[in-house]
């Protein structure tokens, strides 16, 4: 019996010296070769950097990038500076401070890259080197990244200057998407101006004529106006919730109904997953306002509008359908485009702020004719990372 256990023993621990070694070769089979293990580090590690410096060139964004940064050039030390001075530093070298910020104050005057010796009495301090590398951003020199080594040679001397490319990237992306967000207020604060006068004057107008004949309707009118006014002209945040869009749209359809009679029939169809998406602030309005006035309102009969909010997967699709008069293709398109003067209608406004948002393939798709009516659909994603809505109420 012993025996038999004996060469169980054996025979399992033969087992394990065979299939650790084949565990560990298949395991380094699947990461690939060491070149390619190399360029997965390189390519995390840029990842990891990238994400911070698309935010811009600041203190919180130089100390989340920086040690992702330092693993791609291997430098002892690390630091990113602006025109101001030091953002943040990884690494060693700290009391070298002086010699950095003088390094860095040349390059950016300069323009160019720079190796400078440190001059240190510490001789355990190993560091002999800073080499400073300009950081651009059209053109302009934004700040610096610097490389404090041994031995600046001529390859890690090259590497820097090509982190630093890719960081200048990184930062000329931040400076578009800024550029981009400041164009979308301003087409924000261009439509609160332009919201219709003729609706305000036509509401307070239809609240008017309802003082005598019915005063609890036109009180009630009143606060609906109140509310969507209050909505409309709110100063915080730039995106809104679907729910809170159309909570406005409401109000605004109730003030129009009052006017229009039984001229004015909604259908309303919006799926429950849909409310909570985000979507630009005051997206939905310029869209219905123009179904109402300049499609329906010109009909000499019964106008209907349809908005509908339809689940599609990782996106929402918001249609806005209305049977009135219609508009020439060629005037909608050149809404689009920019053309000012044909964008009385808003579209091209919204289009703009949807495709800042999300992305060039989220505009609006219009479909329209004279005398066919037209159809506004626009698409939201349900996860937008850099849309956040208000958290003041509707």
């Amino acid at each position: 019996m012993d025996g038999v256990r004996t060469a169980i023993v054996v025979a399992a621990i033969l087992g394990a010296l065979i299939v650790v070694p084949l565990w560990w070769f298949a395991r380094k089979r699947l990461l690939g070769s060491q070149a390619e293990r190399a360029t997965f580090r390189t390519l995390h590690a840029a990842n990891r950097a990238a994400a911070p410096l698309r935010d811009g060139l600041t203190e919180a964004s130089a100390e989340k990038a920086l040690r992702s940064l330092r693993s791609l050039l291997s430098a002892p030390g690390l630091v990113l500076s602006d025109r101001h001075g030091i953002l943040g530093w990884e690494g060693a070298g700290g009391h070298h401070r002086d010699t950095a910020l003088i390094a860095s104050a040349t390059t950016i005057a300069e323009g160019t890259t720079r190796v400078d010796r440190i001059k240190c009495p510490d001789v355990d301090c190993g560091l002999r080197h800073v080499i400073t590398a300009p950081l651009t951003i059209d053109g302009d020199v934004a700040g610096t990244l610097q490389a404090l080594v041994p031995m600046a040679g001529a390859g890690v001397i090259r590497a820097t200057n090509e982190v630093s490319d890719w960081v200048s990237g990184q930062l000329e992306l931040s400076a578009m998407d800024q550029d981009r967000s400041r164009l979308a207020e301003a087409e924000l604060r261009a439509l609160r101006a332009q919201i219709s006068p003729h609706f305000i004057y036509n509401s307070l107008s239809t609240i008017a004529s309802f003082v005598r004949t019915d005063p609890a309707q036109a009180r009630d009118l009143l606060l609906e106006f109140a509310d969507f006014t209050r909505y409309s002209f709110r100063r915080h945040g730039a995106y809104a919730t679907l729910a809170d869009e159309l909570r406005s749209i409401e109000r605004y359809l109730t003030l129009e109904r009052a006017r229009f009679g039984d001229k004015l029939h909604v259908t309303l169809r919006v799926a429950p997953e849909a409310l909570p998406v985000t979507v630009p602030y005051l997206s939905l309005q310029p869209l219905v306002e123009n179904a109402v006035q300049h499609g329906l309102e010109p009909k000499t009969t019964t106008g209907h509008l349809t908005i509908s909010a339809e689940d599609a997967g990782q996106n929402v699709v918001i249609t806005i359908e209305d049977d009135g008069v219609g508009e020439a293709p060629e005037t909608v398109q050149r809404a689009l485009n920019g053309d000012g003067e044909a964008d009385s209608i808003g579209l091209g406004n919204v289009d703009e702020r949807m495709r800042t948002t999300f992305g060039d393939s989220y505009g609006l798709v219009v479909e329209t004719a004279v005398g066919a009516g037209t159809k506004v659909t626009m698409t939201v994603p349900k996860f937008a990372p850099r849309a956040h809505p208000s958290t003041e109420p509707a």
